[in-house]
């Protein structure tokens, strides 16, 4: 069976929007990131095991706050202290990541199906995000990662490429509806295409 995405009925394909006279590659794209396997790792207080000596799909577990280290298929956002975010497009992660990490030292849970993850790619995509989040994005760069809040929605932002500027943003499944009109409505002064 295959699980069906938060926004499936949700998510229009098309141009909306202030798009006249707009060349459509200057236009916001907005989508939904599906098929992404999304892992939370936690590690125990009483853990002795440095998280230094591990490393999942060749990338660290970085401590400093809101980095991320990636690659081509895997991302992994620093939380909290002391937890990640692994997301992947590889179909295996999950066993990885347990197969190097011991669960007496680590709490490894899939919440894949969970969240609703949104991207959005283009010049005027910090201009949409400022709408409703008070992070300061003039400072917000390339591999950096932030829990916050959109118009009320707590959600996460990962900023993956400022060429042009493209952010994945997590939030929970039950609000992805509402997050996502959220989003399209503020994209909508500057036009965006729903691919």
């Amino acid at each position: 069976m295959t699980a069906i995405s938060p926004l499936e009925f949700v998510h229009k394909k098309g141009i909306f929007g202030d798009h006249h006279k707009k060349n459509e590659n200057e236009l916001l794209q907005i989508s939904e990131v599906k098929n992404l396997i999304i892992i939370q790792v936690v590690q125990y207080k009483k853990s002795k095991t440095s998280i230094n000596d591990v490393k999942i799909d060749g990338l660290e577990f970085s401590e400093k706050s809101s980095h991320v280290t990636s690659n081509k298929q895997t991302r992994i956002l620093w939380s909290a202290p002391r937890t990640w975010l692994v997301l992947s497009n590889k179909e295996n992660i999950f066993d990885t990541i347990k197969s190097n990490l011991n669960e007496r030292d680590f709490a490894i849970t899939d919440i894949s199906h969970s969240r609703a993850v949104i991207q959005i790619k283009g010049m005027q995509a910090k201009e949409v995000l400022k709408k409703g989040s008070p992070i300061n994005f003039s400072e917000f760069n390339v591999n950096r990662c932030s829990g916050t809040i959109f118009h009320g929605i707590t959600i996460v932002i990962d900023l993956i490429s400022n060429d042009p500027d493209t952010f994945n943003i997590l939030t929970l499944r039950s609000f992805g509806e509402s997050f996502y009109h959220h989003i399209t409505d503020s994209a909508l002064e500057f036009g965006y295409v729903g691919v």
